[in-house]
């Protein structure tokens, strides 16, 4: 099983949706800023918001198990590689996921 690498590549903020919907003072995402490294194995990392690993955790677990592409190999030009985001409309935070070569014990394998 691989390490992966979970870096935090950009913020967004939906004014208008904020507007509409968010509650009075609702800012972009306070918990992560880009630029921000994390490194998984199967479980989330301290440190990285648990709303964002329940939206990217499928990517890391593949990609530490040996994925190369996804989908028909038609959305990420770099094998080993993801990008995804978050599930909050309001203020989405993007993750570029990327397998490394350091290897790390699997929970699932006896050893």
């Amino acid at each position: 099983m691989k390490k992966v690498k979970i870096t935090v590549i950009r913020k967004d903020f939906n004014r208008e949706l904020a507007k509409e919907y968010g509650v009075d003072g609702i800012t972009p995402c306070p918990c992560m800023n880009v630029g921000d490294v994390f490194y998984a194995g199967a479980s989330r990392p301290e440190g990285l918001c648990d709303g964002a690993w329940r939206s990217i955790h499928q990517y890391v677990f593949a990609l530490a198990n040996g994925a190369k592409q996804f989908w028909f190999n038609d959305w990420i030009r770099k094998p080993g590689t993801a990008i995804s985001c978050c599930n909050d409309g309001l203020r989405p935070v993007f993750f570029l996921i990327e397998a490394t070569d350091e290897e790390v014990s699997s929970p699932f394998k006896k050893q």
